[in-house]
């Protein structure tokens, strides 16, 4: 190679020189480009665990709403069934006191009618 390059005329050399400049400079350019995708792929690699990371999040406080909705329902059920419970037997007592207020309102009447045959009787004879 020496003897090539002793032979050499310097147009030839120079000619040589350029080519490798733009070899160098493709090379680099390769170079940052591998480096740019690599940085790249890595952040990407890192949003991807990032994300199923929340992703196991969501679904666990998704897992848990479910189940305290679930528990807030079966409660709400209950508050229904027992409050139906509550009107069944206040109507009940509705009635049963009405019925008593009815009784004690017909004796009153009664006892009122009495009392007033009473002092009509002596004022009649």
């Amino acid at each position: 190679m020496a003897d090539i390059n002793e032979n050499q005329t310097a147009p030839e050399a120079l000619k040589q020189w350029r080519t490798a400049e733009r070899m160098v400079a493709v090379a680099r350019r390769g170079r940052l480009a591998a480096q740019a995708a690599a940085a790249a792929a890595q952040e990407a690699a890192e949003a991807a665990i990032a994300t199923a990371e929340a992703s196991k999040t969501a679904l666990a406080a998704a897992t848990f709403a479910e189940s305290s909705a679930s528990k807030t329902a079966t409660a709400a059920r209950l508050t229904v069934e027992s409050t139906l419970v509550d009107v069944a037997e206040t109507e009940s007592e509705t009635a049963f006191a009405e019925v008593d207020e009815a009784e004690a309102k017909g004796r009153y009447h009664d006892a009122a009618a009495r009392a007033g045959k009473k002092k009509i009787a002596p004022e009649a004879s």
